[in-house]
């Protein structure tokens, strides 16, 4: 940038005597100016958002114990599903046990 700087002050030196080009390699000039400034105030691209941890809110807190309640419940519903279930199937067996039972000493 430095090489176009001193390229548009020697275009002002050399137009001295004519006004219209020494108005266009001033404002060249300040332009160069101004894009060696933007270029060394630009900062590296930063997160907007704040990295830190915070904690939860009450909301929050309260959303989750009402989530592990329902699942608590789901839980205990579905045990005891599976407590019946057995308990039918444990029947099942033994009805059908003794139902094949007699039916083998009937024909003998």
């Amino acid at each position: 940038m430095s090489d176009a700087l001193d390229k548009a002050e020697q275009a002002v030196r050399a137009a001295e005597t004519d006004t219209a080009v020494v108005q266009l390699a001033m404002a060249a000039m300040e332009l160069a100016k101004a894009a060696q400034q933007n270029q060394a105030q630009a900062p590296a691209h930063t997160c907007q958002h704040d990295h830190r941890r915070q904690g939860r809110s009450a909301g929050e807190w309260l959303g989750i114990a009402c989530a592990v309640c329902v699942g608590g419940v789901g839980i205990a519903f579905a045990s005891l599903a599976l407590a019946i279930l057995g308990g039918v199937a444990a029947i099942v067996v033994l009805v059908l046990r003794d139902m094949w039972r007699d039916m083998q000493r009937k024909g003998r």
